[in-house]
């Protein structure tokens, strides 16, 4: 694992050296514009106070270096455009409350296949259970980390992995750019963490995957999980478990949860049902490590709500979800969801309720997706329902 251990730096460098035999270079990226309102406190809907917004831009160059090497090295820049000045008062992401434009580098790793297996170490994405970078924000978290993937066991692969930094933040977020030279990156929990797992679809119409967390000096955790695909049986059926549990160090009792799904799909119709329940004497939520299981953590557990992260993951809760999905060809690919999530006593938040709809469309190179989401929640808003509205606009280049 020595490897793992190189530098933002020496990996730039690595790449660089190997330039007199690059290939396939490819330039990519996206622009980003969300915005969102909501008519809690004393807000009303599209009322400055209860707004916030931001832009962020990522330019991506990829390539085949020399030796059979393959390296991307991206970055991504946060502006608020003026918003500020007449439209919002918060933003997405960066530092909390700050205006200024900031950046940072957002990937940067080279990889290399060996047969069936395949070694890449830099800074790069994770989707693992415990430990991934989470998609809804303008911006996304990402890690300094070494992945070694191999596949010689029959439809089998086996994961091994180390992460030394990240830059999640406990809000669910990312933490500020780069401000006077310093990286945002920072030690992952106290000493990083190393992560294993065999993921097999050996089983007929299964995927089954098994994961091993050690955050080093802070906890150990599985992730166990069976997916299942009917289609051999009842065409369009769908059916999931999954089970979790968290050994924090110097604390007595585990944080453990369990979740069932069970979907159905018919042509471009889809709906799904999931129910969750997570151990009443947890001393931490079962949500992701790489944003310090915050209260805004987002998880994978199939309940987890469309926006009001952090109860379905939080002790003495019990959850279901509800979701229906239809692609309207020509119109608009529309989604929508109910999370109920019932806080017993020892629960670290209360009661929530949350219905969100959501319509997405293409045109071109640009997607985007307007959201209504109703939240009813007894420790949001003094217990009263707010309603809000979120706009997504991407252009991919």
């Amino acid at each position: 694992m020595k490897l793992a251990k190189l530098s933002l730096v020496a990996i730039v460098a690595l790449s660089v050296s190997a330039f007199a035999d690059v290939e396939n270079v490819k330039f990519s990226g996206n622009a980003k514009l969300f915005y969102g309102t909501n008519d809690a406190g004393k807000a009303d809907l599209f009322d400055k106070k209860g707004a916030y917004g931001q832009a962020a831009a990522t330019v991506a160059v990829s390539a085949d270096l020399a030796n059979g090497v393959a390296g991307k090295l991206s970055a991504t820049g946060l502006s608020t455009l003026g918003l500020e000045n007449n439209l919002v008062s918060a933003t997405w992401a960066g530092f909390a409350g700050g205006v200024d434009a900031q950046w940072w580098v957002q990937e940067a790793w080279l990889a290399k296949t060996f047969g069936n297996t395949t070694f890449k170490v830099g800074r790069q994405e994770l989707d693992t259970p415990l430990a991934f970078t989470e998609k809804w924000n303008i911006a996304e978290n990402t890690f300094d980390a070494a992945v070694l993937l191999n596949s010689d066991l029959p439809q089998t692969t086996l994961v091994a992995a180390w992460v030394g930094r990240g830059n999640g933040t406990g809000d669910g977020g990312v933490v500020r750019g780069i401000v006077n030279g310093s990286d945002p990156f920072v030690t992952y929990w106290k000493d990083g963490a190393y992560a294993f797992a065999g993921i097999t679809k050996l089983i007929p119409m299964t995927t089954a995957q098994v994961w091993y967390y050690d955050v080093v000096n802070v906890a150990q955790a599985w992730w166990l999980q069976a997916d299942v695909d009917l289609k051999d049986a009842v065409p369009g059926l769908i059916a999931g478990a999954q089970y979790s549990n968290i050994d924090v160090e110097g604390v007595s009792d585990d944080a453990s949860a369990w979740a069932v799904k069970l979907g159905y799909a018919m042509d471009a119709f889809k709906l799904a049902a999931a129910y969750s329940s997570t151990d009443s004497d947890g001393p931490v939520r079962v949500a992701n490590t790489a944003t310090m299981l915050g209260k805004s953590s987002q998880s994978k557990l199939y309940t987890e709500a469309w926006w009001n992260y952090g109860y379905v993951s939080a002790p003495d809760v019990d959850s279901y979800m509800i979701s229906a999905e239809y692609d309207m060809e020509d119109v608009a690919d529309f989604y929508a969801q109910y999370t109920s999530a019932d806080a017993g006593n020892k629960a670290p938040v209360k009661d929530m309720d949350e219905f969100a709809l959501t319509a997405s469309k293409a045109f071109g190179n640009l997607n985007t997706t307007l959201a209504y989401i109703y939240t009813d929640a007894d420790d949001q808003n003094g217990g009263d329902s707010y309603n809000t509205i979120q706009l997504y606009l991407t252009y991919n280049f």
